[in-house]
């Protein structure tokens, strides 16, 4: 006898859910009754993922529990915020216990990492889509935001970049990776890392952050247009993994072209932020305890516009503004 859904959601996603002590009701009722402590704001963000535009429809399927999760935790980190609480819509084509066991198990190990508990959702039949969204927390006042970057600040981000452009760009065009690259690079698409405890150093520090899912133009673009300022980069220092030199060495890559997937190609989840000059020190200093690091890659200017520089004095313009929606 198939699942109805009330058991779909008892088997799979009641049980497992970690409990925070702010959670007065979590799943099974109406609504959750939760608590925002005393002196600190509510920071809310939501990512609807769907098959075939965000995910293959043969992912798998413990990546996508995880990646539905790590997409807003991404979001909290941006913001300088502390994940809380997630709700979690579900629509699938058919029950597939399975392939619910596996999804479950990936959303909830990145929420035990995090301390994020599953508070309530829904569940129905269609397309494959999953739809995600999280709470968190940041003392009043303190939310990182895209709109304070001034002229002289510094530009840093996070991690390397091109990493999941690259295993993109690899399953569209069926093409085999190198074996010896092929598991970190398809990890890097499909479990990225969201900082979240690199966002929350940030508190005091950055002047703006966002994180980085259509790609870096496109995204510290955002900032520019928050900020109303430019910005100039210089693309050598653009931090890139072994694994993209290796790949893109093979691959005959041209110069110009080799830089076009870690400006442009999106899905990194790395932040981008910006730093006071003056601040410069702390921010390494700080950075200097996490994994990730952090590099320094331009300069906040007060001409309009991003402009890509390459170390010769030449300069690149992105193949494309990042990934956009209905164009």
């Amino acid at each position: 006898m198939p699942l109805s859904e009330f058991d779909l959601i008892q088997r799979y996603f009641t049980p497992a859910t970690p409990a925070r002590e702010d959670v007065i009701h979590g799943v099974g009722d109406d609504g959750a009754v939760l608590h925002v402590p005393i002196g600190m704001d509510l920071v809310a963000s939501v990512d609807t993922l769907v098959s075939g535009v965000h995910f293959f429809a043969d992912v798998d399927p413990a990546a996508l529990g995880y990646k539905a999760l790590a997409v807003n935790l991404s979001d909290m980190a941006a913001m300088g915020a502390e994940p809380a609480w997630a709700t979690l819509a579900l629509t699938l084509p058919t029950v597939d216990e399975t392939w619910l066991a596996a999804f479950s198990r990936g959303f909830f190990e990145l929420a035990e990492h995090y301390g994020v508990q599953l508070v309530g959702g829904d569940t129905c039949r269609g397309p494959l889509t999953v739809s995600v969204q999280m709470h968190g927390f940041i003392p009043q006042g303190a939310a990182l935001r895209r709109s304070g970057a001034m002229p002289g600040d510094l530009i840093y981000v996070t991690g390397t970049f091109g990493d999941a452009g690259l295993a993109l760009q690899a399953l569209q065009q069926h093409q085999a990776l190198p074996e010896l690259h092929a598991h970190y690079l398809i990890d890097r698409l499909e479990r990225p890392s969201p900082r979240v405890f690199e966002g929350l150093a940030l508190r005091g520090i950055a002047s703006a952050a966002i994180d980085i899912s259509d790609g870096l133009a496109a995204d510290l673009g955002h900032i520019l247009a928050a900020s109303g300022v430019g910005a100039t980069l210089e693309i050598e220092r653009l931090p890139v993994s072994p694994a993209f030199v290796a790949v893109a060495q093979d691959a005959a890559l041209g110069a110009d072209h080799c830089w076009q997937l870690p400006l442009s190609a999106g899905d990194d989840y790395e932040l981008c932020f910006t730093v006071p000059a003056d601040k410069q020190a702390k921010v390494e200093q700080v950075f200097a305890r996490f994994g990730c690091g952090a590099a320094r890659i331009g300069v906040i200017e007060s001409q309009p516009g991003l402009r890509c520089k390459l170390a010769n004095g030449e300069m690149l313009t992105p193949a494309s503004s990042g990934y956009q929606h209905f164009t």
